[in-house]
């Protein structure tokens, strides 16, 4: 067949911009696509072509085959490579392609529909010797059939959806009882996410390890892996911290693993780059067992590049072109460690919501053993239509503690403005004992105390950053706040229109420094201001953003509250910007404290907003209104006489999805 000479890529953000780079280092015309909303998106500016598929919402643009083989065959791409999340896992995509005369970059039918439902990949692999979870796997099981298997399985249980995944749907059960109530509960997740209500059980390993081992397979017979990574650091079933090799296994574990992830993909006539994924349980590190198969690019894939020096995007691309792979197993060698971080726009200490806003500076990490895949730029809005990943930070070192300490200085450095970050909580996590000790496991964030979800500093409206503390030494950030918006108001009465119309400046680089405060920190911080006049800073690693003070308004919120006797406050705020996409009362109806009033759609999850005291609901919005982080979406009126509750107008539930009372509402990413 030949190398491609145009590829499209069916993606966006960072992984369409990685991809893009690889198209380009090779010679092949990079074909990009893009919604709305990514109009203005790097991965545009660096493709070669860019084609237009529709509206911001994936399922009309992102999340549509036709349209995609549509601008396939209109830029003459001979193939099309699907990054991850999307459309990679779709066989009706992988059918498409092939009808069009497109190729595919990924594996067959086959793989994609066995390894698409975690029930038949199960009983696949264990028909190909690879070891197992013990469970149950009846596609058609009963809640009693279920119930009376458990007992052979062995509590504690895990109860999962067959379709879907991110640990959407998943309980744990310690004994029948529970078990009893996790089933029910379980499938209506299940039903609502996937369409698909179809539970399995297995065992469920305490502090279990998530190891996965990536493989590469060609169309001429050979299968080979790169080792495995370690993926235990998740947040409800979510990775956020990635490394290879794994600080757990031994060199025999990992042949023996190694073995078992070929295997996996042997048995499935496996083509292209994919990922095995296994349980080990912490104490017992020489038995693992297989979870599933992601037959497509893992967003972690960085950390195995820079230990084997393998680019498996080229690999992807050689193999899907027909060339054998030019790689022996005995090729393969581990060099040094790497770890990466991901980083969101989220609020750590709003339960980890996701963030919106217009990036007002960014600048990656950069330096000896770093590097950072990103598809953002300075000025670009994060909207809630996608999946909130900024960036993927990655440190690459001669061992595991000069890895980890390249990491946490490139996340130091790393200088993002105008939206809330997981970046100071990844930088604490990462200082955690255990972590530092690669004591890990999938459990170990989820144990944190809450003083661990970190994020920038936000000061509220109310706060007086006009002027700083004096009784008390202020904190830098706020000091620099403070002289920026000093700096601000001068300018503003001189009319030095080039001041006001700067957006993000560095105190003492060419502008000059403040007049007041530590003249040795303040040359260091990097300072934005919103249109809302809300002051980004980030100094000496830390960022916090301070909102413009409002005398007025903090004064009537504390006359307010000193009326209903210090209590909550009755106005309830949207957690995050969004859509609203169910009114669970209607207007005038009587709520208790802690009753669901609406819901809120944002970046695949919906979050419910509950009455904080009882009264009488007297909602502000109507369903399919899009709303503001912190607008006053509903208040509830007090009234003296206990209320009655107004049934529930929704199915949905609060799972354990990626965010704290979020129920995820489709699968664009991984």
């Amino acid at each position: 067949m030949g190398m491609f000479e145009r590829v499209l890529v069916a993606n966006r953000g960072e992984i369409a911009v990685r991809v893009i780079r690889t198209l380009k280092r090779l010679g092949i015309r990079a074909i990009a696509v893009y919604s709305d909303a990514d109009a203005d998106a790097p991965h545009v500016a660096l493709a070669d072509e860019a084609v237009r598929i529709g509206p911001a919402a994936a399922a009309e643009s992102y999340l549509d085959p036709a349209r995609i083989v549509r601008a396939a065959l209109e830029t003459g791409a001979q193939a099309i490579h699907p990054g991850y999340g999307f459309l990679s896992e779709n066989a009706a995509f992988g059918r498409a392609c092939a009808e069009a005369g497109i190729v595919f970059i990924g594996p067959g039918e086959l793989a994609l529909e066995v390894m698409g439902d975690k029930i038949r990949a199960k009983r696949h692999v264990e028909a190909s010797g690879v070891p197992v979870v013990p469970g149950v796997s009846e596609p058609d099981a009963t809640d009693d059939e279920l119930l009376d298997a458990a007992p052979h399985v062995g509590f504690p249980i895990l109860v999962k959806p067959s379709a879907g995944g991110g640990g959407k749907g998943m309980q744990v059960a310690r004994d029948q009882g529970e078990l009893e109530h996790a089933l029910p509960a379980a499938r209506r997740v299940a039903r609502a996410a996937f369409g698909d209500d179809t539970l399995l059980l297995e065992r469920f390993v305490e502090r279990p390890r998530h190891i996965e081992v990536q493989v590469l397979a060609d169309a001429h017979g050979n299968v080979i892996h790169l080792g495995e990574r370690e993926c235990s650091l998740q947040r409800r079933h979510q990775k956020v911290v990635e490394e290879a090799p794994s600080p757990l296994l031994d060199a025999a574990t990992r042949e023996r693993i190694g073995a078992a992830a070929c295997d996996a993909a042997r048995s499935v006539e496996y083509l292209g780059a994919g990922t095995v994924e296994f349980l080990v349980s912490d104490a017992a590190p020489d038995e693992f067992f297989f979870i599933e198969m992601n037959t497509r690019l893992q967003v972690e894939h960085p950390v195995t590049e820079l230990v084997t020096g393998v680019d498996l995007v080229e690999q992807q691309l050689r193999i899907a072109a027909g060339e054998p792979l030019a790689i022996a197993q005995g090729d393969v060698r581990l060099t040094g460690h790497a770890i990466e971080a991901r980083v969101y726009a989220e609020s750590p200490e709003r339960g980890f919501l996701p963030a919106t806003g217009e990036l007002l500076a960014w600048r990656p990490a950069a330096g000896e053993g770093v590097r950072v895949d990103s598809g953002v730029r300075a000025g670009q809005h994060v909207t809630a239509d996608y999946d909130p990943m900024i960036a993927k930070v990655i440190a690459h070192g001669a061992d595991r503690a000069e890895a980890l300490d390249r990491l946490d200085a490139a996340l130091a450095d790393t200088l993002l403005l105008g939206v809330d970050t997981n970046i100071a909580f990844l930088r604490t996590l990462l200082a955690h004992p255990d972590v530092r000790a690669g004591h890990l496991d999938t459990g170990l964030i989820d144990r944190l105390p809450e003083g661990g979800a970190a994020g920038a500093t936000p000061v509220p409206a109310d706060a007086a950053t006009d002027a700083p503390t004096t009784d008390a030494a202020p904190d830098p950030l706020e000091r620099v706040a403070h002289d920026a918006r000093e700096r601000d108001a001068r300018a503003a009465a001189v009319g030095d229109h080039a001041w006001r119309s700067a957006r993000e400046w560095r105190i003492g680089s060419g502008g000059g420094t403040a007049a007041s405060g530590p003249v040795a920190d303040l040359d260091r911080a990097s300072v934005a201001t919103a249109a809302d006049g809300t002051v980004w800073v980030h100094l000496d690693g830390r960022t916090g953003s301070f909102a413009r003070p409002d005398r007025r308004a903090a004064l009537d919120a504390r006359l307010a509250q000193l009326e209903r006797g210090g209590s909550a406050d009755p106005d309830l705020r949207a957690p995050m910007p969004g859509s609203v996409t169910t009114l669970l009362v209607a207007d005038g109806d009587r709520v208790e404290a802690g009753q669901g009033v609406l819901a809120i759609e944002a970046m695949k999850m919906e979050h419910r907003v509950t009455a904080t005291v009882a009264g009488v609901a007297r909602l502000r919005v109507a369903v399919g209104e899009q709303v503001a982080r912190d607008q006053v979406v509903a208040r509830i009126d007090h009234v003296t006489e206990p209320a009655a509750a107004s049934p529930a107008a929704s199915g949905t539930e609060p799972i354990d999805g990626p965010h704290e009372g979020a129920v995820v509402t489709a699968s664009h990413q991984e």
